[in-house]
C-alpha cells in the first residue's frame, strides 16, 4: 500500500480517500470541489471528509513543529513498545503500575 495505493488490496473507497489525502499533501492549493465530490461518490460523508482534512492538516502541523523545534523521535525500541501498547489499547496511555483496570460501565470508579 505504501508503494502504490491504487494497486493495494483495499476497498475502492479507501483508495479514493488516500488519493485525496495525497493530493492535499502534495498540492493543497489545487484541491477543488470535484476532489471532494469524488470522495462523496465513493461513499464518504461530509463529516468523514472533514475528519480526513483535519487529520492531514494536524499531521502536517506537527511534522513542521517537530522539524522546526528540533524535537527528536523515539528510539526504535520505544517506537516498538509504543506500537504494541497502541495496538492493545489505542491512544489511551497505559494505566500506572498497580492500578486496577478501568471500569467498563463508563461510570467513574469511586
Amino acid at each position: 500500500m505504501l508503494d502504490d495505493v491504487s494497486t493495494a488490496p483495499i476497498p475502492e473507497a479507501e483508495k479514493a480517500l488516500f488519493a485525496f489525502v495525497d493530493r492535499l499533501n502534495d498540492a493543497p492549493g489545487d484541491v477543488r470541489r470535484e476532489d471532494v465530490e469524488r470522495l462523496k461518490a465513493a461513499g464518504w460523508t461530509d463529516e468523514a471528509v472533514y475528519d480526513a482534512v483535519s487529520v492531514c492538516a494536524l499531521f502536517n502541523f506537527y511534522n513542521r513543529w517537530i522539524d522546526g523545534t528540533g524535537v527528536q523521535g523515539l528510539s526504535p525500541a520505544l517506537y516498538e513498545r509504543s506500537a504494541k501498547r497502541m495496538a492493545a489499547g489505542g491512544y489511551l496511555p497505559a494505566p500506572p503500575s498497580g492500578s486496577p483496570p478501568p471500569s467498563s460501565s463508563g461510570e467513574p470508579e469511586r
